[in-house]
């Protein structure tokens, strides 16, 4: 194989690459170096020994998102404030199934689930078998483990993660009606009409880093979270260009400030449709790489 060969293989993989190391770690920027390491630990490897260069892609890129999911639980214990996925454009699909299932598993909702929930072997396990469709001797090989134990990891993962709620996205035009209340509130003050709209456990919170201003709490409940969008939001955002965009497999709004982002807004929903979470990102380092393109 040459290296002309090599590129292209890698090439034709690296969309799914990407967003395996994307839902394993929350975070683009490192899914993306994950990506590159990869690329050139794959022009390094000896083909010869390789059988079959997907999995032995898939392999490396999950053992290597592993590793940097253990170290990363030490690190996120000393981070300032709230820790939320950085936020992605998504795409849209060949088919409404399609389009439900991996958008869905890119919601905030989902991913902060996934990291709280399951340890990373499960949360891999979990991930290539319900995601991506590996059969259960393809995530045991991934991960180095025996087929029963890859059964268990991902029963065991089921089980954490309950009936995945996290994952509902309603209708778009319901969506849509969700982001004219929300901008609405923010321009005006009136909370009249996104109050409606939201759980009466609807809770808010805010990535900011450290490097931005931002509620370093989360708020609870209703009255809560309508008097900080109505008064605090309203007050510092409505002088800032917003935009309706495909964030993590639903519809959000990124808001500009003298052509910069400034902040991202998405949402958690329940089975009726209303809002029960919102995700606010501050924090400009995880704002950084928006524009780069979506992802699968």
């Amino acid at each position: 194989m040459d290296r002309i060969d090599e590129t292209t293989v890698f090439e034709s993989r690296r969309s799914f690459l990407l967003g395996l190391a994307y839902r394993l770690l929350g975070s683009r920027a490192e899914a993306e170096d994950v990506v590159q390491d990869l690329f050139i630990k794959w022009l390094e490897a000896d083909k010869a020994s390789i059988a079959t260069p997907a999995a032995w892609l898939t392999t490396a890129c999950t053992r290597h998102c592993i590793d940097l999911l253990r170290s990363a639980q030490r690190s996120r214990l000393d981070y300032v404030g709230t820790w939320l996925p950085e936020p992605i454009h998504s795409l849209h699909y060949d088919s409404p199934e399609q389009s439900h299932e991996l958008a869905s598993s890119l919601s905030t909702a989902f991913l902060l689930l996934l990291l709280e929930r399951l340890t990373p072997k499960e949360r891999a396990a979990y991930l290539l078998y319900d995601i991506f469709d590996l059969d259960y001797p393809q995530v045991a090989q991934t991960l180095g483990v025996q087929e029963a134990t890859c059964r268990k990891l991902v029963s065991r993962a089921k089980a954490s993660l309950g009936n995945t709620q996290a994952r509902y996205q309603p209708e778009p035009s319901r969506q849509q009606q969700l982001l004219n209340a929300f901008h609405n509130a923010i321009t005006s003050g009136s909370t009249q009409s996104l109050a409606a709209m939201l759980s009466e456990d609807v809770e808010l919170c805010a990535d900011g880093g450290g490097k931005a201003s931002a509620i370093r709490e989360t708020l609870y409940g209703l009255e809560a979270v309508l008097g900080f969008v109505g008064e605090s939001l309203s007050q510092y955002w409505r002088e800032y260009q917003w935009q309706e965009v495909e964030i993590n497999g639903g519809r959000g709004g990124v808001l500009r400030g003298e052509g910069e982002v400034v902040a991202v807004v998405s949402f958690g929903y329940d089975a009726g449709g209303r809002v029960n979470r919102v995700f606010i990102m501050r924090n400009p380092e995880k704002l950084g790489l928006l524009g780069s393109g979506s992802l699968a």
